[in-house]
């Protein structure tokens, strides 16, 4: 009976041992799966590259255009102007060639490699040189690539510098380029606003009325409007008191000050992604406020009136509002789009902030 109990008992201890054994190595097994996925995880995690926020995105941008501006003597903000025209007037089908590309210049080729070079797509700096192209190899691969950043931006701000570098040199080397009016009164006001700020982040908005103030508004995009004949309302109405303070809904450049038969008391305001905002039926302006002047988002323009249908001076044909429209530039004409998703957008945004 005592053996049996001895036997019974080492074969119970045995038992044990193995069941821990088994257990232990599972655990250990487990681990090593573990931690080699976690390995795994971590090297695919180090191996894609982090997609660049937009802040570092216009940080490189705003560094290639003072480092080409450097070798060329070319103003940084007129590169970056000409770079941000570009940009505004490419066409949503063709920007997929813009991705992970810091400028969005994209030279005629026949201008980039010569007029009477056979070859358009030329890259060789010794050929394009020959045929009179602007093309260069910035960067010393022995390539003028026009899809090159370096290569692209210091081709032409070279060329730009070929005529002089006063303003008004600029100006003709732009029409020359462009053979478009538009396209150099764009790039100048660019120039302009990235002068004055000094800073290529310049897409902060606010709200065209205080959000202290009692205002009403709904779409009103394409409703009918007879005076002056049957045309589409082309804006958003923005109901509120005599006198409330009208402001800018962005960094811009003041285009168009004055009266309007139609609009009253009107402003113009061009941004830099080249949108027209137009301010209509105003009280009046703000004294500071001249064409040419740069403006910030939330400074005060004018004040909500009730000017237009008429001739100048003309007011009280309708309740007081803002009038409040927006245009895109497409490099050779504009065209008005429904600005109520934008305000309401603006207005949320702004509340958040406070």
């Amino acid at each position: 009976m005592s053996f049996t109990c001895q036997a019974a008992r080492k074969t119970a201890l045995s038992f044990l041992s193995a069941l821990l054994l088994f257990t232990g190595a599972g655990q250990i097994t487990a681990e090593a799966e573990a931690g080699s996925e976690s390995r795994s995880e971590s090297g695919d995690a180090a191996g894609k590259k982090a997609e660049p926020t937009a802040a570092q995105i216009l940080q490189e941008r705003y560094m290639l255009c003072q480092e080409i501006s450097e070798l060329t003597q070319v103003p940084w903000n007129y590169l970056a102007a000409l770079d941000q025209y570009e940009r505004t007037v490419t066409p949503k089908s063709k920007q997929e060639r813009l991705k992970g590309k810091l400028v969005s210049l994209n030279p005629r080729p026949e201008f980039w490699a010569g007029w009477l070079n056979p070859d358009s797509s030329d890259t060789h700096p010794a050929t394009i040189a020959l045929f009179g192209g602007i093309g260069r190899d910035a960067d010393g691969d022995g390539v003028a690539s026009p899809d090159d950043d370096h290569d692209a931006l210091y081709s032409l701000a070279l060329y730009m510098k070929s005529l002089g570098l006063a303003e008004d040199d600029f100006q003709i080397a732009l029409w020359r380029y462009y053979q478009n009016e538009r396209a150099v009164t764009r790039i100048r006001q660019f120039a302009k606003l990235y002068q004055t700020f000094e800073t290529l982040d310049l897409n902060k908005t606010a709200f065209v009325l205080p959000l202290s103030s009692s205002y009403s508004y709904r779409s009103t995009w394409g409703d009918r409007r007879g005076f002056g004949g049957l045309r589409i309302h082309e804006g958003t109405d923005l109901f509120a008191s005599y006198g409330v303070p009208v402001r800018s809904a962005c960094y811009g450049i003041v285009e168009t000050k004055g009266w309007n038969r139609f609009g009253g008391w009107r402003i113009g305001i061009r941004d830099i992604q080249n949108r027209y905002h137009y301010y209509a039926h105003l009280q009046g302006f703000d004294k500071k406020i001249e064409v040419g002047s740069p403006v910030i988002p939330g400074q005060v323009v004018g004040w909500v009136g009730s000017s237009g249908y008429g001739g100048p001076g003309t007011s009280g044909k309708f309740p007081p509002h803002l009038h409040y429209g927006i245009y895109r530039d497409t490099g050779h004409h504009e065209w008005a789009f429904d600005p109520y998703p934008l305000l309401k957008r603006w207005e949320n945004e702004e509340r958040r902030r406070k």
